[in-house]
């Protein structure tokens, strides 16, 4: 008789789970997290495959005792700048001096990110990913952005293909440094040579559409030429003044507009109307003193809205997404309930997935424990490490 995976494959229920977030609403109170108390969660495989009260959980191979602390969903990180080299500590710091951030400064980890090799490059993202993960990190989304030449382009995705489905090419960062004095050039290479060498190794295509860097009529060139060769857009949008990065994301159907920190009325409405999710960066605005988004406005307009790091060196070195928690309740205006749902199903929905984000049964099981009887402790603590354990795809990494 030839055994098969599945007749080998063992389950594992985590049970004594004081409050789960399984952000179904007809699995728990029916509120956007489907709070259940008192809660198990079954894993079979990488799935989750039952979730419910403890008491009524079915028999399994192993048992897991969460020690009446709470469970939520893996952090869905659905926004990162990774693959890069060097170190902008001294930015940083004139910054904090006084000195405004802007787009320009992106150039210094361009030059850096280039004279290093493979290797350094790919040690510097997985220590990344490994922090991250410890700090609840379950799915993350990555870009290229910072070779800025078509081969430096292609091997940052290739890089970080190797450790996620969600790379995104961002050929159109910034002007590169050589073509300073002919954006049109540059632009026709983005949408031509390099995206020929980039499509295949990439899910997402990125643009940052802000004065510095892309106009609105580049961005939906580089954007149109993207999808036509199967890439999905995304756009970095509004940050650093008014713009058109909103509304041509939605009218381009991107799964997210990122930052969102300049909106008028047309935006927040365009933004309602679509599908676009909008992705609020805080990190991003706790880093160079700039003004926080209002995700309260989003949010009473019915705008879908995730949470994300913007992990990179230049504006927001964080990889923490609890952090990000508690900022975006401090400062944006978001309950604790929002910011969780926007940090693991909103960014799902940012990534236009339905298997993360969640632990309802046919979701991957990817989760985090905390050290902590509930979820309010990611805002109500800020700072302190609170994750006790993190599974991922069934297998427990923390």
């Amino acid at each position: 008789m030839t055994t098969t995976h599945e007749d080998t494959m063992s389950s594992t229920v985590i049970s004594d789970i004081a409050q789960l977030v399984t952000n179904d609403p007809s699995l728990g109170d029916e509120s956007p997290l489907g709070l259940v108390r008192d809660a198990a969660v079954v894993i079979e495989g990488d799935r989750v495959v039952w979730t419910g009260e403890s008491s009524k959980a079915p028999p399994t191979d192993n048992r897991v005792d969460a020690g009446g602390r709470a469970v939520v969903p893996g952090f869905v990180d659905s926004h990162s700048h990774l693959v890069f080299a060097g170190d902008r500590t001294e930015e940083f710091n004139a910054r904090m001096s006084g000195r405004p951030y802007s787009a320009g400064g992106i150039r210094t980890t361009v030059a850096a990110t280039r004279a290093a090799s493979d290797a350094e490059l790919e040690a510097n993202l997985t220590r990344h990913l490994a922090e991250a993960l410890r700090q609840g990190t379950t799915t993350f989304e990555t870009k290229s952005g910072y070779g800025l030449t078509t081969a430096d382009e292609a091997r940052a995705l290739r890089l970080a293909a190797r450790h996620t489905d969600e790379v995104t090419f961002l050929g159109a960062h910034i002007v590169a440094p050589e073509y300073a004095g002919d954006p049109a050039a540059y632009v026709d290479l983005v949408t031509g040579e390099m995206l020929d060498a980039c499509a295949p190794h990439a899910r997402w295509i990125d643009v940052f559409c802000e004065e510095g860097a892309f106009d609105g009529d580049q961005a939906r060139a580089i954007l149109t030429a993207g999808r036509a060769k199967g890439l999905h857009p995304r756009v970095h949008a509004n940050q650093l003044t008014y713009g058109p990065g909103v509304r041509l994301a939605v009218e381009l159907d991107a799964a997210s507009a990122d930052h969102c920190t300049h909106l008028g009325d047309a935006d927040v409405d365009a933004l309602a109307s679509g599908r676009t999710v909008a992705t609020l960066l805080p990190g991003a605005e706790f880093s160079t003193r700039a003004e926080w988004p209002d995700a309260r406005r989003l949010l009473d307009a019915g705008v879908t809205v995730a949470l994300s790091t913007d992990c990179n060196p230049g504006s927001s070195f964080t990889s923490s997404v609890p952090f990000c928690v508690a900022l975006a309740v401090r400062d944006m205006g978001m309950t604790p309930d929002e910011a969780v749902w926007s940090a693991t199903a909103g960014g799902a929905a940012a990534l236009r997935r339905t298997d993360i984000g969640r632990l309802t049964p046919g979701a991957y099981a990817d989760l985090t424990l905390l050290d902590a009887p509930s979820h309010v402790h990611l805002a109500y603590r800020p700072g302190v490490p609170l994750v006790a354990g993190v599974w991922r795809r069934g297998v427990r990494e923390v």
